[in-house]
């Protein structure tokens, strides 16, 4: 597989591989080479295998025994330049004390902090600087979203949140809590999106249908950029335009696209969105989280306050008489954490350096190979039940990094944890699902490789014992 060979697969066509050649150690290492993005690796702090089992004395992150670490999606790794970075802000606490908020050396006062991070963040989502906020929690923003966005009318008849049936738990609790805290049974009045039967994704033809279906009644349609479960990545501007033409407002949870795929919020139209940085954006654990309002509704829609929403120059002032900041700004409440913002600037400069279009393009390129070599896996697999399948959708326009593969009973657990005991990172969703996340910047062809090797082996193993 050429470069060509391999740009034509990760965009959905056949290829006829002719040789074994791509399913070399070596070829990995010579696509490797040409990775446009390699130099990033150096950004980040990547466990060693001593360091995941916790041997006394290892040195920490020894690059000569580095893990394979493909959990971007759950947690990304801390980026190298964050450890000074908080360990000036540290420092000016400890000489400063209160004087930091305004009279900062590395100027970056702790009062107006938050902004120059938000607009760093308005580029990776495709924003306007006004229409983004750094603040709090997901699923905190995410009530406080609703609260804004979410007002049923029995008079109009629109009561109704759709949302996927396999939501993230929280966003589920969060929309079910929303309709009680209105009166309203969840059962009548939230409308779970289903999968045609027998599948596991779901199609934007189907997702419309719903929102046709409850077109008089819906108020809100609530989904996510990319579904955690499966990494399907959905036609956030298709399905926006759609149920904005029926009347409903439109939000995004967007945690796992956030930094994974380009985004165009603004340009797409979408009410409002919510998301957490520390997945692809590696801001750190639990780190800050974003939301989107887009400019159209400023000054226009009640929301929640607290007092650092309140309008910067005249904050301080303390007469109880709010003035909301302009545009998302005003959603914010508390002064955010210094340690967990400076953490989230630590990772957005490295992503600053490059550009989501780069990112996607490795994105799509590594993921694919990912996806060639697990094919080249089950075809050669001696079994005659198929180990796993890939239930991600193979188009790399309905994806992003993460490939979740569905494991036939029973196997899923046992080889988790030789992957585990070999040093390869990823996560399980029980009771037979691995997420595997070759996140860009930091991850190599020949992670991917060996992920896919020590994979083969930990199957084989398991299926032996089983006999």
């Amino acid at each position: 597989m050429d470069a060509s060979q391999l740009d034509s697969f990760v965009h959905g066509h056949r290829v006829d591989l002719s040789t074994e050649k791509p399913a070399t150690r070596e070829y990995a290492q010579s696509l490797d080479k040409k990775d446009a993005l390699a130099h990033f690796r150096d950004e980040f702090l990547i466990p060693s295998k001593a360091d995941l089992r916790g041997d006394e004395g290892a040195k920490p992150n020894d690059p000569t025994d580095a893990c394979v670490y493909l959990c971007g999606n759950s947690l990304g790794l801390q980026p190298k330049r964050l450890r000074g970075l908080l360990a000036e802000e540290l420092d000016i606490w400890a000489t400063r004390g209160v004087q930091g908020h305004f009279a900062h050396p590395k100027s970056r006062p702790w009062v107006s902090a938050v902004d120059s991070v938000a607009a760093d963040m308005s580029k990776i989502v495709g924003a306007l600087p006004s229409e983004v906020a750094v603040m709090g929690s997901l699923t905190e923003n995410l009530h406080l979203l609703l609260a804004s966005f979410y007002k049923p009318s029995a008079a109009l008849g629109r009561t109704k949140i759709i949302i996927e049936a396999k939501a993230f738990p929280s966003d589920h609790y969060a929309v079910q809590s929303q309709v009680e805290w209105h009166g309203l049974a969840a059962d009548e009045h939230m409308v779970l999106v289903q999968p045609a039967p027998g599948a596991l994704t779901l199609t934007t033809a189907g997702i419309c249908r719903t929102i046709d279906e409850h077109a008089d009644t819906a108020a809100v349609l609530l989904l996510s950029g990319v579904q955690f479960y499966t990494g399907q990545l959905f036609d956030i501007k298709a399905i926006t335009a759609h149920a904005q033409s029926k009347g409903l407002i439109v939000g995004w949870d967007l945690a796992h696209a956030v930094g994974n795929v380009p985004l165009e919020l603004h340009e797409w139209g979408v009410d409002f969105a919510t998301w957490c940085t520390y997945k692809y954006l590696c801001s750190s654990p639990g780190g800050m989280s974003g939301i989107f309002v887009h400019d159209r509704h400023h000054g226009r829609r009640h929301h929640l306050a607290g007092w650092w929403g309140h309008e910067p120059a005249t904050r301080f002032q303390m007469n109880n008489n709010f003035t909301p900041a302009p545009g998302a700004a005003g959603y914010q409440l508390s002064n955010p954490s210094i340690l967990a913002l400076t953490a989230l600037r630590a990772s957005l400069s490295v992503y600053a350096e490059t550009t989501m279009t780069a990112v996607r393009t490795k994105s799509e390129h590594i993921t694919g190979y990912l996806e060639h070599l697990l094919h080249t896996l089950l075809t050669t697999h001696s079994s005659t039940a198929a180990p796993f399948r890939i239930i991600t959708p193979a188009d790399p326009r309905q994806r992003g990094a993460q490939l979740s593969l569905l494991f036939r009973e029973g196997l899923m657990m046992p080889v988790f944890k030789k992957l585990e005991s070999e040093g390869v990172v990823v996560d399980e969703r029980k009771p037979d699902v691995i997420r595997v996340a070759p996140v860009p910047l930091y991850t190599r062809f020949e992670d991917v490789w060996v992920f896919v090797d020590v994979l083969r082996r930990a199957i084989e193993e398991v299926e032996a014992a089983e006999k």
